[in-house]
């Protein structure tokens, strides 16, 4: 029984020893393992802080990634209807300007008809006028070759005159 239960003294000596080492653990391994304990505590403190900072400054970063693509949408948006005007505007102009040169062409092309046209009429009264000269030339000379039909000509144009 005495493994069961210990002597006085055993117990006396176990008490000091264990308040010994005790005092010795306390003087020197528990101010450093506490000081230890505190600084890991406070450096995972640090880090849980720096990586919630972190996750905030992600945060604001992609709001504001995504306002600049929602501003870089709304610009590019912008642009398209820009030229998409600027587009429809050449188009209109040019449309114009392609009627209005079709009309002065096609004026132009009139007054060309037009002025060959009367150039030739003209053309064809001066040769109706030559050729008719040229016949009436052929035929007085055919009629007044003689003498007698020259003076008979002659009387019937003095008679026709009207002297006054």
């Amino acid at each position: 029984m005495e493994l069961v239960k210990p002597a006085f003294g055993l117990i006396f000596w176990m008490c000091i020893s264990f308040g010994l080492i005790l005092f010795i653990l306390k003087k020197f391994a528990w101010s450093p393992i506490l000081k230890m304990l505190n600084d890991r505590e406070t450096s995972i403190q640090e880090a849980l802080d720096s990586a919630e900072r972190a996750k905030e400054e992600m945060k604001a970063l992609q709001a504001g990634n995504e306002k600049i693509l929602a501003d870089a949408r709304h610009e590019r948006d912008q642009l398209l209807k820009d030229a998409r005007e600027i587009r429809e505007k050449m188009i209109s102009e040019a449309k114009g300007v392609a009627a209005k040169e079709g009309e002065r062409m096609l004026k132009s092309a009139r007054e060309n008809i037009q002025n060959e046209k009367m150039a030739a009429i003209t053309e064809l009264k001066n040769q109706v006028g030559v050729l008719s000269l040229e016949i009436a030339e052929k035929i007085l000379r055919s009629e007044l070759a003689s003498d007698d039909k020259q003076k008979a000509l002659v009387n019937t144009l003095l008679k026709d005159v009207n002297l006054n």
